[in-house]
């Protein structure tokens, strides 16, 4: 008799769960990421099968890309905007560039590859048709760059010779590669039938809303998961299916569940599955850290309604903590106060323990776990001694 092959089964859900945390960090996959591409494509049966099954994604799998299709975020979840390569988030106007840099690509009679002046010439052409002037201003350069780099991120184009860095500083040429299959998958749900650009982030008809499904869709999306803002049902599965849903979880993508009080919290122990790392270097995010600690040591938050405060709060907080890294933080935030002020908010809103009022600033519950530690003072003469005594009675 054949003994079973527990090796084999194990590492297969091994090199699923890899897979799978791959297409969560990057939904979509190209060559670019050679080796998750190959074990999305060993495991892709299983994988489509998983993701509709546990979360009612649509995972597409060709041999040059994987494209995993979610639905729109829920209401209550932190933006997830496309950012700079210095942290920034686009602008509309980057937006918008993405969009005719796309439109351009699949103009019919494109190559395998196109020199960048001549994509950057029917973007423009493809521009001015709908009434949106791109000029060649330095700064309009760069905003054209960074949306060309979005897509070299994708994997949608690649730099073959020369840069698109190089074109926006210097007006070098450069020539791009065009890896077409790829371009009719960038929206997770085709334009034909919409009526408007709002559609496509309104609920697909067709994503079932069974709250298991749904609960695990925010844990899995959302850094926190907010008890008030579950349906009834959310908050059944939550209490009922605790151990399942833990399962589940881990099993599948590598994830702890921590649930508390205030909401629930799906983490990766490896620290590898996520979009924004806090707390982490970088000034703002040290900043961010800073007046969490700062604003919770002068009025602990409430046990379910969170702690309440005005802007002036904030900004008086992070004025003196301005002051006080001023040395390391450098001297243009002390010029721009308000500037920082808009980027911390912005990273509080997007890890969950923050939302922006009229008035000011709701900390969540849950912002507590990130108070400082307790200064304690150094034992005295007497407390140790007192120490040693009793080590020796023991």
């Amino acid at each position: 008799m054949t003994p079973p092959a527990t090796g084999t089964a194990s590492q297969n859900s091994g090199e699923r769960r890899e897979a799978a945390r791959a297409l969560l960090m990057h939904p979509l996959l190209t060559t670019d990421h050679a080796e998750e591409l190959a074990l999305v494509r060993l495991h892709a049966a299983a994988l489509r099968s998983m993701f509709k099954t546990v979360l009612d994604y649509h995972l597409v799998v060709e041999p040059t890309f994987a494209r995993l299709i979610k639905g729109p975020v829920s209401n209550d979840g932190p933006a997830r905007p496309a950012r700079r390569p210095d942290g920034l988030a686009f602008t509309p106007t980057t937006y918008t560039l993405l969009c005719l840099l796309s439109a351009a690509l699949l103009v019919p009679g494109t190559g395998d590859q196109i020199l960048i002046s001549a994509l950057i010439e029917q973007v423009r052409s493809d521009g001015a048709t709908v009434g949106v002037r791109i000029g060649d201003t330095l700064p309009e350069r760069r905003a054209l760059v960074t949306a060309i780099g979005q897509l070299v991120s994708w994997g949608v184009l690649t730099e073959t010779d020369g840069t698109a860095g190089g074109w926006g500083e210097r007006r070098d040429e450069a020539l791009l590669t065009i890896h077409r299959p790829v371009l009719p998958h960038l929206l997770a749900r085709p334009l034909s039938g919409l009526g408007h650009a709002d559609e496509l982030l309104t609920p697909d008809p067709q994503l079932d809303d069974q709250p298991r499904r749904s609960l695990r869709r925010k844990l899995v999306e959302n850094p926190l998961v907010r008890r008030e803002d579950l349906s009834d049902g959310e908050r059944d599965v939550l209490s009922r299916e605790r151990s399942e849903l833990t399962r589940v979880l881990a099993e599948n993508f590598g994830l702890a569940l921590e649930v508390r009080a205030e909401g629930a919290l799906a983490y990766d122990p490896a620290g590898d599955l996520t979009d924004i790392g806090f707390p982490g270097n970088g000034r703002v995010k040290q900043a961010a850290l800073l007046l969490l600690g700062e604003l919770i040591e002068r009025r602990a938050p409430a046990s379910t309604g969170g702690l309440v405060v005005t802007w002036d709060e904030v900004d008086a907080v992070l004025a003196n903590l301005t002051a006080r890294h001023a040395r390391a933080w450098g001297d243009a935030l002390a010029e721009e106060p308000g500037g920082l002020r808009g980027d911390v908010v912005l990273v509080l809103c997007e890890i969950g323990v923050a939302r922006t009022t009229v008035t000011g600033l709701l900390l969540h519950p849950a912002a507590a776990r990130y108070r400082p530690q307790p200064r304690t003072a150094p034992p005295t003469r007497a407390a140790r001694r007192l120490a040693g005594q009793l080590e020796l009675e023991i």
